[in-house]
């Protein structure tokens, strides 16, 4: 008589049916982000019993897949965002903290000494924390331009916000100047000349003034068809240089009755500010600048360059 033991079908076929109903809720709780109720689970999968849900639920909810909260006086279920729990799975709890406090900083990243100060880590810790994340891909550590030596730590997947990179005027956190002249002096170039073809208008002073203007977005999309920069430009980055070319007096610059801002070259009158004349003129982390904190004048590399250019000539 044989002592093989035939294999349990019943048991692989519930289990089979569980995660076929595990999926239709996971489908669910996707085509509803706000949350899922029992009674939406009663609705859409009728067969579903009472005690089955329950431990399907549990399993989700333990695995930190789910969310539990109340909504309307009852209990609901939502879907955790999958970039906030990718780090739980075989992760200690250091590296979870850490991992949440860098996820909080979105994409305009965290310094490591405010991420020690709120993990409350010791820094040789710390740094090894940081290392596995990175290896594990669920960080990056970016080189800011507000201070060159220093790195922020951002998740993985997210673009760095423009007061981290600077922009299209930054390239490997160094202020490319050549291209911002360049650039400048296209958006003059454009504007002068409409100007001088203004001119030739014979209905009237008014009217030659207002054919000199032109939108932001006419010298954004001369500036792309031109093919003169190689780096895609918003139209904000070209208000920038135009806003420049305002504080030299070159051009002026009124807004229109549809709330577009506009700009037509002028005569200066005055020499050039001398504001316009060192890098804080179109510095994108400019609003952040004071006297503490990060980005500081005694800490930017760009004004010290830019002293010690001055005491060369003179």
């Amino acid at each position: 008589m044989s002592n093989t033991q035939e294999p349990n079908t019943s048991t692989n076929a519930e289990s089979d049916k569980s995660e076929i109903i595990e999926q239709k809720i996971i489908s669910l709780a996707k085509a509803k982000p706000k949350g899922i109720s029992d009674k939406d689970l009663a609705t859409e999968i009728p067969d579903l019993q009472p005690l089955q849900r329950a431990q399907i639920i549990n399993k989700l909810l333990s695995q930190g897949r789910f969310d539990l909260f109340k909504q309307g006086g009852s209990l609901s279920y939502r879907l955790k965002d999958a970039s906030k729990t990718k780090v739980v799975k075989g992760a200690d709890n250091e590296e979870k903290i850490v991992y949440a406090i860098i996820a909080e900083a979105g994409n305009k990243g965290i310094w490591m000494r405010d991420i020690r100060y709120k993990s409350n880590l010791a820094s040789t810790q710390l740094t090894k924390v940081l290392k596995n994340l990175q290896t594990n891909k669920l960080i990056q550590a970016i080189k800011s331009v507000a201070a060159s030596k220093k790195k922020v730590y951002m998740l993985y997947n997210l673009e760095p916000d423009i007061s981290v990179t600077g922009g299209a005027w930054y390239q490997d956190q160094n202020f490319e100047t050549e291209f911002v002249n360049v650039l400048t002096q296209s958006c003059y170039t454009f504007l002068n000349t409409k100007a001088t073809e203004a001119k030739s208008c014979k209905h009237g002073p008014i009217a030659t003034r207002n054919m000199s203007y032109s939108s932001s977005k006419d010298v954004h999309k001369y500036i792309v068809h031109s093919g003169i920069s190689k780096v895609d430009l918003t139209v904000e980055e070209i208000e920038m240089l135009l806003n420049g070319l305002v504080y030299d007096g070159k051009i002026e610059k009124t807004l229109s009755g549809d709330g577009n801002n506009m700009y037509r070259a002028t005569q200066s009158l005055l020499g050039s500010s001398g504001l316009m004349k060192v890098s804080c003129g179109i510095c994108p982390v400019r609003k952040n600048c004071s006297s503490i904190g990060n980005v500081t004048p005694i800490k930017c590399q760009y004004i010290t360059k830019w002293l010690e250019f001055l005491s060369e000539i003179y």
